[in-house]
């Protein structure tokens, strides 16, 4: 088994307010950087979209998944 890092991260799309501004909103760590034993990639992968909070479900195409190997 290998160790992996991950982090979950949401993204939201600028307000019509925002855009006229010409602001982007910041971004927002959602789930901590967490540590998992894994066998491989996908499998790592498969855990971490797991983790993401309930109240983000239906903005999955805003969420991030950022993934390391050691």
């Amino acid at each position: 088994m290998k160790l992996y890092e991950y982090a979950v991260i949401y993204n939201p799309l600028p307000t019509k307010d925002q855009k006229e501004r010409g602001e982007n909103p910041k971004s927002e760590l959602i789930v901590d950087v967490t540590r998992i034993l894994s066998n491989n990639d996908k499998e790592a992968q498969m855990l971490a979209a797991r983790a993401i909070p309930a109240a983000f479900t239906d903005k999955l195409d805003l969420v991030e998944i950022a993934l390391r190997p050691f």
